[in-house]
């Protein structure tokens, strides 16, 4: 198979574990005998630097062109003040709305090798093994009005009735090929738009009798992810909620650094770790690569639906997580590996 991939590093870390995750990718590649089309683009504060914007028209054409997109991570400090518009942040969220990748997966599982990473006790999150289903283009971080005035600050959050249907039967769909149980997260009682989230989704439930479905206010999900986070398997919430929940979740992996996700449209796929551009580890060969490498093992199943290659990748994070050979997140009890060679223990063990 031709696997058509545009790269984006983005800022800070991002061009270190892109790198990594890269060259598993060509390690996949090479042993399942596939061809990569690879080209690479500009985002966020890098693109900012040469192009004026953070999401140039040149990176748009790319990903319209490619069959998925892995990125890396964007932010930088030295945009912190500068307008929602104007910041690096913009070209991702500009991005996601282009490629209207409205379902973000992120999976959160603690490997048995590193369940004593994890600051929670080892009998709390033994086990864990879930997926956050984050609706991811429309809510708070989209919705119309929003602004500054020199008295307020105000943004809306808003949904249609459409855009909470598609994600919540990606959520059943996926809770159908695992333990059969979906808890839908919101607000309640307090927000208009979470009872309307709520009203939606006992809609689309009636076409999925087969799956258990259970509500859960977002300030008690928190609490419930540290108390007893085997009780999840699908997890489905609105954007902000989710974006919130989903770091939670790298306390019970043991590192955000371990986190991958996948964000899902109609015929495009968005790959990216969870976590932040790091810059103040940036050029230091120290970040962990196994969140973005988990991506690539996503991407392989959900854009090109190559099974055996994505669980050849996991499996290939499971052996180097047990050989200990991991990077300073993750508390090792020798020396701390680099970002290189984890990501070419990876590509070894493959």
């Amino acid at each position: 198979m031709n696997l058509k991939i545009l790269i984006l590093p983005g800022d800070g870390i991002g061009a270190e574990v892109t790198s990594a995750a890269v060259d598993v990718l060509k390690a996949v590649a090479k042993k399942f005998d596939h061809t990569l089309e690879l080209s690479e683009g500009l985002l966020g504060g890098v693109a900012i630097h040469k192009t004026g914007t953070p999401f140039p028209k040149e990176t748009e054409e790319l990903c319209q062109k490619a069959d998925a997109t892995l990125m890396g991570a964007v932010g930088l400090p030295e945009f912190d003040a500068a307008p929602p518009s104007q910041r690096p942040e913009a070209g991702l969220l500009g991005m996601r709305r282009v490629l209207d990748v409205f379902a973000n997966l992120r999976p959160v599982r603690t490997w048995p090798a590193l369940v004593d990473s994890s600051p929670l006790k080892n009998h709390v999150v033994e086990g864990t093994d879930m997926i956050i289903v984050r609706e991811l283009t429309g809510g708070l971080y989209y919705g119309q009005p929003r602004g500054i005035d020199e008295n307020r600050g105000f943004n809306t959050m808003s949904y249609t009735r459409k855009e909470v249907e598609r994600v919540t039967h990606t959520a059943f769909k996926l809770a159908r090929n695992r333990r059969k149980k979906v808890c839908s997260v919101d607000k309640s009682n307090v927000l208009e738009v979470s009872q309307f989230w709520r009203k939606v989704v006992i809609d689309v439930a009636q076409q999925y009798p087969d799956i258990q479905l259970e509500h859960m206010l977002v300030d008690n999900a928190a609490m419930q992810m540290v108390l007893r986070p085997t009780q999840f398997d699908v997890m489905l919430t609105e954007n902000t909620f989710g974006d919130i929940l989903s770091d939670v979740g790298g306390i019970l992996a043991g590192s955000i650094g371990m986190l991958p996700s996948a964000s899902l449209g109609e015929t495009k796929g968005l790959y990216e770790p969870v976590h932040g551009s790091a810059p103040d580890i940036a050029g230091q060969n120290k970040a962990n690569p196994l969140g973005a490498i988990g991506s690539v093992a996503a991407m392989l199943e959900y854009t090109f639906g190559l099974m055996k290659e994505a669980t050849a990748v996991n499996d290939a994070v499971g052996k180097v997580l047990e050989s200990g050979k991991v990077t300073a997140d993750l508390r090792p009890k020798g020396k701390p590996a680099t970002t290189t060679e984890v990501g070419r223990a990876v590509s070894e063990a493959i």
